[in-house]
């Protein structure tokens, strides 16, 4: 079956890489697993064994067809495929009645941030197990003051905890992806730094810090609350926050303070 480039189709069949894929996710006899894309089922077959359900969701109908005949013919009946768009679909509701549940997919590069954003939105899944561009995983699991530390960064780190476990070079994939990937774990934080109903404004607020991010904290901040520079840098100093420093050396936990501190403003 030839991939389909506008749903970012790259399959991977590697045993040994499938297998470590599965054991990130942690699985267990009761658990409840949504799968993004499963494709030819490649994944599917090697989760399902080790837990009680996988649901998948696939854009592509073909793909999911061939997949309801692999899984048939692996004898395995707690497999469900759902055609459909990822981002669009409830997923509470596809995993409904169950309370808890995990999140694993080989998941398209260009729809990689909003996939992101949508499983760091509550109910939140136990645990994420993502496949991705590597330059992506490098940017979630980045450190303040690297070079690839951004607003995705903060954004995440600040729901939730982020391994970046292992590289899958471009050549286990059918066809090869233009870049490399890597295997992302994201844990849901039991308390977040940002409460759920604050998480949008957040992010507006951390993309607007980044977007001027080689200027000074005190004018990055005066122009994303529109607020005089001198008003800022005094509120900065309270924070105990150096007004002369840049946005990249600021931690998550930093970015809420400031945020919750404007709202006193």
């Amino acid at each position: 079956m030839t991939p389909r480039q506008r749903l970012g189709q790259h399959f991977l069949s590697d045993p040994g890489i499938l297998r470590k894929i599965a054991d990130a996710l942690d699985p267990a006899p009761d658990d409840v697993v949504l799968e993004i894309g499963p494709g030819k089922g490649s994944l599917t077959v090697v989760v399902a064994p080790r837990v009680r359900t996988v649901i998948g969701i696939e854009a592509d109908r073909r793909l999911a067809e061939q997949c309801r005949l692999r899984i048939a013919e692996c004898g395995m009946t707690n497999v469900q495929i759902v055609e459909g768009d990822a981002l669009r679909a409830a997923w509470p509701a596809l995993v409904n009645p169950h309370a808890a549940w995990k999140l694993i997919g080989n998941i398209p590069y260009n729809i990689t941030t909003p996939l992101i954003e949508k499983a760091l939105t509550p109910p939140y899944p136990e645990r994420i197990v993502f496949l991705m561009q590597a330059e992506v995983a490098e940017r979630l699991a980045a450190r303040p003051g690297s070079k690839s530390y951004g607003g995705l960064t903060v954004g995440v780190q600040a729901q939730a905890r982020v391994e970046r476990l292992f590289a899958v070079r471009a050549g286990a994939f059918q066809p090869p992806p233009r870049v490399d990937s890597a295997v992302v774990r994201l844990t849901p934080l039991a308390e977040p730094l940002i409460p759920p109903g604050d998480v949008r404004a957040f992010r507006r607020f951390v993309t607007a810090c980044f977007s001027r991010r080689r200027k000074q904290l005190r004018n990055v901040v005066a122009g994303a609350l529109a607020r005089p520079a001198a008003a800022v840098a005094a509120g900065l100093a309270s924070l105990g926050l150096d007004p002369a420093a840049r946005p990249e050396t600021l931690a998550p936990a930093d970015f809420v303070r400031l945020l919750r501190w404007s709202a006193t403003l």
